[in-house]
């Protein structure tokens, strides 16, 4: 059975930094693609990131210059490193993968304050 377990959320200060870690039980190349998605409070959930078994990125508008995912296949695990925080970036962070179905993590919380 596969899991997608996520870590490294947390409560951070407007401007600051957090690395989101999502661990795949399974092989990573068995997903295409992995991605993030965000849920605010009374918010639809969103995507933040996305990236291709290649390593080809796509993000959303309001993340970019300020987020970058990774992946690391050798751990079977992908990254989002979060820079320059805005209390809007608050939300539950899900881990996302596609292999032939859809995977999510549990999620992990991100609370920036003002």
């Amino acid at each position: 059975q596969v899991h997608l377990v996520e870590s490294g959320g947390g409560l951070v200060q407007a401007g600051g930094s957090l690395r989101l870690s999502c661990e795949v039980s399974g092989n990573i190349f068995s997903f295409n693609p992995m991605g993030w998605y965000r849920q605010a409070p009374g918010k639809q959930r969103e995507l933040v990131a996305d990236i291709t078994s290649s390593g080809s990125t796509n993000y959303a508008d309001s993340v970019k210059g300020r987020f970058t995912m990774s992946r690391d296949n050798a751990k079977n695990t992908v990254y989002l490193q979060m820079n320059s925080l805005k209390p809007e970036d608050t939300g539950v962070y899900y881990c996302w993968g596609r292999n032939y179905y859809d995977y999510w993590g549990q999620g992990t919380q991100v609370t920036v304050s003002s």
